[in-house]
């Protein structure tokens, strides 16, 4: 008996000099800061001074840190003070985030040409928020101004609000002639406002509103006597997003998984019966994967679809600066769409900053035009098949700063093929 309870305190001696011999991180230091708040950062992270070393949560917070549009590149650092006591520190380099936008292409009436300036702060206040606006031409003239603080109130919490006056020359088709549209001068005032929280690091969703009025004009020598010459609608939406996130990010490079679902409900006043209630939703699935040293392989699933299925004034656009490079501006419309993006970026050049990449790329993807059903998708007809080459041109400490040039060739019957410009990757 008595060499059991010896046995028993010898061993709680033993767990109780592990417990003590545990590593603690004592001090936390944050080096490199130029523009972001030390206090922001310190908020944001997950550990924190007297916790216990835990060697995941300290990578997780490396992570969360170089997902922030302020900051280029974070690594972590572990020094010993003694046994039991450590520092943590944070080496931070940060981003430029006063980025100005240009895109310049042909104008949805294939005679003028289309541009959009803008220019946000992605880091505002030092505390990663996003404002900023735009001024747009395509035909008409379109404005909007954002401001976003993900972590207004506290790590999870944040808010957005946006207004946006879009006035643009929208070709609507009937009768799945992809060829002779008829021309509206479309205007799209919207306001709205939502709520972002964040529950872990790889789940945020986002819950708001947006009110809307939206004004159909018909253009001059465009009578449709299956359209009307105008429409106008009052609008109040529901609107939802919800995001996994676990990508990876080493500046030009990424590698990881995302899925990105938008939900809105839209409550139509109006309309004439083209504008009838309506859900929408896309889904976008993103999986990245390096290659080698100087190679990333991107890949993009998106799936699309609204309730109102049989309105000529459909809400998915065949457009190639949205989803099929090289097919022109807003050539189609759908009530549902099947969209694969594939590309493969290699560095060719990269030089303290500066880099360029090359990039190939196969776009593909299916559309369902109003009043058609769902097997419409997998007729030979509805599918478009893009592959294509392009360039990349990177500033690594510039956020987003990506000038991208590609070619799509078009494939197949009435198939269009051209240049694609502008800022950023394109997904």
């Amino acid at each position: 008996m008595k060499k059991i309870v010896g046995v028993l305190i010898l061993a709680m001696i033993v767990i109780t000099s592990g417990y003590a011999q545990e590593k603690t991180i004592s001090k936390i230091e944050i080096e490199g800061l130029k523009r972001t708040k030390e206090s922001f950062l310190r908020r944001l992270i997950k550990v924190k001074e007297g916790s216990v070393y835990d060697s995941l949560k300290i990578a997780t917070d490396v992570e969360r840190l170089n997902r922030l549009a302020g900051i280029a590149k974070a690594t972590s650092t572990i020094v010993k003070k003694s046994k039991t006591d450590y520092t943590l520190k944070y080496s931070i380099v940060e981003n430029f985030t006063i980025i100005p936008g240009l895109r310049i292409s042909q104008a949805n009436n294939d005679e003028d040409v289309a541009f959009r300036v803008s220019a946000f702060e992605f880091n505002l206040l030092g505390r990663n928020q996003i404002i900023g606006g735009f001024y747009s031409r395509d035909v008409f003239d379109s404005y909007g101004i954002f401001w976003e603080a993900p972590f207004l109130f506290n790590n999870k919490f944040g808010f957005g609000i946006n207004y946006q006056d879009n006035v643009t020359f929208e070709p609507i088709f009937i009768n799945d002639n992809q060829e002779e549209g008829t021309d509206y001068r479309f205007q799209n005032k919207t306001f709205q406002t939502f709520l972002s929280y964040e529950f872990n690091f790889h789940n945020r969703a986002e819950l708001g509103f947006l009110i809307g009025d939206q004004e159909y004009e018909i253009e001059d020598n465009q009578i449709n006597p299956g359209l009307p010459n105008q429409l106008d609608a009052t609008n109040f939406s529901i609107t939802s997003e919800y995001e996994y996130n676990d990508l990876d990010i080493d500046y030009q490079y990424v590698s990881g998984f995302r899925n990105q679902a938008n939900f809105q409900y839209i409550f139509n006043s109006g309309g004439d019966g083209f504008l009838e209630d309506a859900f929408v939703g896309t889904n976008d699935l993103e999986y990245f994967i390096r290659v080698g040293e100087k190679g990333n392989l991107a890949n993009r699933l998106r799936l699309s679809y609204t309730s109102n299925e049989n309105s000529p004034f459909a809400p998915f656009a065949l457009d190639n600066q949205i989803n099929i490079r090289g097919v022109g501006n807003t050539v189609d419309r759908g009530t549902a769409s099947v969209v694969i993006n594939t590309e493969y970026r290699h560095t060719l050049y990269e030089k303290d900053w500066f880099v360029i990449q090359s990039n190939t790329f196969i776009d593909a993807g299916t559309w369902r035009t109003p009043g058609n059903d769902f097997d419409q998708l997998v007729e030979g007809d509805a599918i478009r098949f893009n592959p294509g080459l392009g360039i990349r041109f990177i500033h690594k400490r510039i956020f987003n700063a990506v000038i991208r040039l590609d070619y799509g060739f078009g494939t197949g019957n009435n198939s269009d093929s051209g240049f694609v410009f502008g800022i950023g990757q394109f997904f």
